[in-house]
């Protein structure tokens, strides 16, 4: 934290004095007087951060904290300045305590704000919008940025709860700068590990108390659960004497989520509990296994349920068909007698002397007769003739290759890891031959059909998979710093489509480019969101 004004005899935060006293009591010594073109040209500095290890939560999180400088300008002269840490809930919205930022809060003609990133090639200038001195909070504008934000964990913290503190402890600072402009150039924030000690409320404020380590400069900056998710942010801590052990506070997260929503701020939010994304791959990959025996099983019990469903219509069929056979000859066999005695009796007639009579039954019975044997012939074949089946069983609709059409996706939170990502349902227009939404081309592996996305608007690569057959859509995501993320981009070839490949040759090329980028992955996601999806029709 930056140094101040005791609340009490042992708690220490931002003064409510002139920041160039402020500086001097942190021990920054003096600073050199630059003016105004000079600071300027200081809060465009170019200068390479180092990358973050790996694709670790806490390093996905630190993606999204930045430094909050303070600098006091006295006749077009910089007389001092002081520093905080913030983090952004917003590409351009940065979240800080209200005692970093009081003096451009009270004098905004005459102290700047510089925010600058943990990583990237330059600082920006923000503005307050939002200050709320009695939770200590305040929200910075920074029209140019586009930061990654981060998202507030929901759920419950209880005490022992492993707990992250990211911020730029002023004493490391001492050790480390060598001059004025190391404060304005991107650098990775420092992170330290605790344990969470309860809640209590300071100066009528509900805090988290954590064991994390702390120093001035920590101001502004997120209290983490292990998955990267913020709970807090650090605003003051205790003071250290004779042996006593250090404690931090930090604001806690539902003053924070009521300072947002009153500044009329969205912000992303997950209440989920943190998982190992380990134990997370491995107990979902057996889910995997079970949904496809589970899917093998469904289809031979269609497969079966069709088969019975046939045997029994062609039962039916033979059973009307023989009776609508006997019928006809039944008929057949009546038409006959009855021309038979027809006959007979035109004889009968003859002979006791009614010859007309005799003539029209005798012709009656002909045609009888005649009849009998045209039925007889024309009598219905034993062959059983079914109509053409219309439904489709799960085998054909689900094959390589065959297009579902649109399908809501629901996630799966059991087979799920989630540290910053929404929760809603998504959407999934599948397409013949793996092309989805009628524009992106997955391909044919094991498993399912997949395909790497990499966005130019957000440092995350995601590799989407679907699997047709248990209708399972998977998004494993990869929040990189933003060195990985520019080496991947400059893999995308421009002969690459963007909509799905109709050649050969073009599948070919996004084959290749996709190996490239999977090279380019760390060994293990930040994410895993498991979908099961259903017809939208």
């Amino acid at each position: 934290m930056a140094s101040g004004d005791s609340l009490n005899a042992k708690i220490y935060h931002m003064p409510n004095r002139s920041r160039l006293q402020a500086v001097e009591r942190a021990g920054y010594g003096p600073v050199p007087m630059l003016s105004r073109f000079v600071l300027a040209v200081l809060l465009t500095l170019v200068g390479l951060s180092p990358a973050m290890a790996g694709a670790d939560d806490i390093a996905a999180t630190a993606r999204g904290v930045v430094r909050v400088v303070t600098i006091a300008m006295v006749d077009d002269q910089v007389a001092g300045f002081g520093h905080g840490s913030g983090f952004a809930v917003a590409p351009n919205r940065i979240v800080t305590n209200a005692h970093v930022v009081e003096l451009a809060e009270r004098y905004p003609d005459n102290v700047v704000i510089g925010v600058v990133p943990s990583e990237g090639s330059k600082s920006y200038q923000g503005r307050v919008i939002a200050y709320d001195s009695r939770r200590d909070l305040a929200l910075i504008e920074v029209s140019e940025a586009k930061l990654p934000p981060v998202a507030l964990f929901t759920g419950p913290v209880t005490e022992g709860d492993q707990v992250i503190a990211l911020g730029y402890p002023g004493n490391v600072d001492l050790a480390t700068a060598q001059s004025a402009a190391d404060y304005i150039r991107p650098l990775s924030p420092v992170r330290s590990q605790g344990v969470a000690s309860g809640r209590r409320a300071l100066t009528g404020i509900e805090v988290l108390l954590h064991t994390a380590s702390i120093a001035r400069g920590n101001s502004g900056g997120p209290l983490l659960d292990p998955c990267g998710r913020v709970i807090g942010v650090n605003s003051a801590l205790t003071r250290a004497d004779d042996g006593d052990s250090t404690f931090g506070f930090a604001i806690a997260d539902t003053e924070l989520m009521a300072f947002l929503r009153e500044a009329k701020q969205p912000y992303a939010s997950v209440g989920v509990p943190c998982t190992s994304i380990e134990e997370r791959l491995r107990e979902d990959s057996a889910a995997d296994a079970r949904a496809v025996v589970e899917a093998a099983a469904a289809k031979r019990e269609a497969a079966n349920a069709a088969a019975l469903r046939r045997e029994e219509a062609l039962n039916a069929a033979r059973g009307e068909a023989e009776r609508l056979r006997e019928n006809v000859m039944a008929v057949a066999a009546l038409l006959l007698v009855g021309g038979a005695l027809a006959v007979g009796g035109a004889g009968l007639l003859e002979s006791r002397g009614s010859r007309r009579a005799a003539i029209w039954t005798v012709s009656a019975g002909g045609i009888a007769i005649v009849a009998a044997v045209v039925v007889f012939l024309l009598r219905p074949s034993a062959e059983i003739h079914l109509p053409r089946e219309t439904l489709v069983t799960a085998a054909s609709a689900n094959a390589p290759g065959t297009a579902i059409g649109p399908m809501i996706c629901t996630l799966i939170p059991d087979r799920s890891r989630i540290t910053v990502s929404s929760t809603a349902e998504t959407r999934l227009d599948w397409g013949a031959k793996g092309c989805a939404d009628g524009q992106v081309q997955y391909l044919e592996g094991e498993g399912g059909w997949q395909r790497i996305i990499v966005p130019e608007d957000e440092p995350t690569v995601t590799v989407a998979r679907f699997d047709p057959v248990t209708r399972t859509y998977t998004q494993t995501r990869y929040m990189l710093p933003a060195a990985t993320m520019d080496a991947i981009r400059k893999l995308h070839q421009p002969s690459t489509p963007n909509a799905c490949v109709k050649t050969d040759k073009a599948l070919q090329n996004l084959e290749g480019e996709q190996a490239q980028i999977r090279q380019q992955l760390p060994p293990l996601p930040n994410e895993k969101l498991v979908y099961s999806c259903r017809s939208a029709r």
